[in-house]
């Protein structure tokens, strides 16, 4: 989820001029297809309960309840304070609550489940939701270990169940687009991927402040731990997980996993990277957090360098560049540009500075001879820039989640799908906390140093 409406709000523009031609730039809007403004007779509607309204859970149960046919029915939350924001969120003053996730995987009346828990929890839920009957939305990343994400997808295929994992961009109309254009060829086969993101204000580090009244009475401080080492309550450790080994993946699974998924989904991989080599560390927010708020990594998939940077240190836009011979595609937070190359000679080559003055003058008269266009005839080369809601679209994701549990058709991003993005944010972790490369053993499915 972005922290800050600024930062939604943030538009790139650039200007370029190319040698041996002029260079132009065309914009394209997408729009997704709307949702159908007609009533939902009750037989259609489906009802979800809702497991987790802090950050982006209150954020995805906002953006659920506007969709036609969906309804949530209840709430869990080991927070008390919560139990109030669903009511709040959804106008609802009886909506059911509890403190109990458990009540609402055993109630009949629910179709499906969208939870929004800190990743030391996701494994839990989305094996006893399947397990239940169950179909779930869970947040990203999918899971906290490796083997977690191995549990998620057996517990999803054993029980026939429907799983999406929230790496919403995946549902985008720009990511779509960005498929579609490298799929046509546009840029030519994939060299190289660049994805990087910068933030540089404490909310962006998940410096948050914590709830008033939180308070061992209004929270059951002992089960939010789960299984993560047992210390005293911690207001901080509650509100700020993301910062702690223990209950999350750090930037890696906050924001690598966006950018990894984008990446899959935009190249047709859906596979583990053969291997991960990071470097990183905490330079800025040094609070007794564990996990590091710069991360570097570089990737192999299958041969393919991806670079990544994550910062929590200095600002800098979204992006996601794919590199070919026919050119680039960049998409950020609003835009997918794609810039043509024609990976030609647009000059005689400076090498012929090193050939005796007659000899390059001879090759340089030859050279414009053979390649100079027409006088009026210059060669035009034009940038398409496509604009549409947004590259991490919600409520998109959220609806193609609820439409597959009516449906029973195949989601963006399910239970493999997720697992492999997460697995790329594990490997990106352990190689910055063992400081060497790690490797991805298919047989064991484990890694390797």
């Amino acid at each position: 989820m972005k922290h800050s409406l600024s930062r939604r709000a943030f538009l790139q523009g650039s200007a370029a001029a190319a040698a041996g031609g002029l260079l132009t730039s065309k914009t394209v809007l997408l729009e997704a297809e709307a949702a159908s403004p007609r009533p939902v007779a009750p037989s259609d509607t489906v009802r979800f309960g809702m497991i987790g309204v802090g950050m982006q859970g209150s954020g995805l149960l906002s953006g659920a309840i506007t969709i036609p046919g969906v309804q949530c029915v209840a709430a869990a939350d080991l927070y008390d304070g919560r139990h109030t924001l669903a009511r709040e969120l959804t106008g609802n003053p009886n909506l059911p609550t509890t403190r109990h996730y458990q009540e609402l995987l055993d109630r009949k009346d629910i179709d499906c489940i969208v939870a929004a828990v800190p990743d030391h929890w996701h494994r839990r839920v989305v094996v006893d939701a399947c397990n239940a009957g169950k179909d779930i939305y869970c947040e990203k990343p999918m899971s906290h270990t490796v083997a977690d994400g191995f549990a998620m997808v057996e517990a999803a295929q054993k029980n026939n169940r429907i799983v999406q994992i929230g790496s919403q961009r995946v549902s985008s109309v720009l990511c779509a687009k960005a498929n579609e254009l490298y799929k046509s060829g546009a840029i030519g086969d994939i060299e190289m991927v660049e994805l990087t993101l910068g933030r540089n204000d404490p909310t962006g580090a998940w410096v948050y402040p914590p709830p008033t009244d939180l308070s061992p009475e209004t929270l059951d401080w002992d089960t939010w731990l789960n299984d993560a080492p047992k210390i005293p309550f911690n207001k901080y450790h509650f509100a700020r997980w993301r910062c702690w080994r223990a209950y999350g993946t750090g930037v890696a699974g906050d924001l690598m996993v966006h950018l990894i998924s984008g990446m899959q989904m935009t190249l047709g991989w859906n596979e583990v990277p053969r291997s991960a080599t990071a470097l990183g560390g905490i330079f800025r927010f040094n609070d007794g957090r564990d996990m590091p708020d710069f991360h570097t990594v570089l990737f192999d998939y299958h041969g393919i360098p991806v670079y990544v940077r994550l910062d929590l240190g200095c600002e800098s836009p979204e992006l996601a560049r794919f590199m070919g011979p026919k050119g680039i595609l960049d998409a950020g937070e609003f835009e997918l540009r794609h810039s043509t190359q024609v990976g030609v000679d647009t000059d005689p080559s400076y090498y012929s500075f090193s050939f005796p003055a007659k000899m390059r003058e001879e090759y340089v008269k030859q050279w414009h001879a053979e390649n100079d266009p027409p006088l009026g005839k210059e060669p035009l080369h034009e940038d398409t820039v496509y604009r549409g809601h947004d590259w991490d679209d919600m409520r998109p994701h959220l609806n193609v989640f609820f439409q597959s549990v009516k449906s029973r058709k195949p989601v963006t991003e399910d239970a493999v799908f997720g697992n492999n993005a997460a697995i790329a944010c594990h490997m990106a972790n352990e190689s910055y906390f063992r400081k060497k490369p790690v490797f991805w053993d298919e047989p064991s499915k484990s890694l390797k140093a």
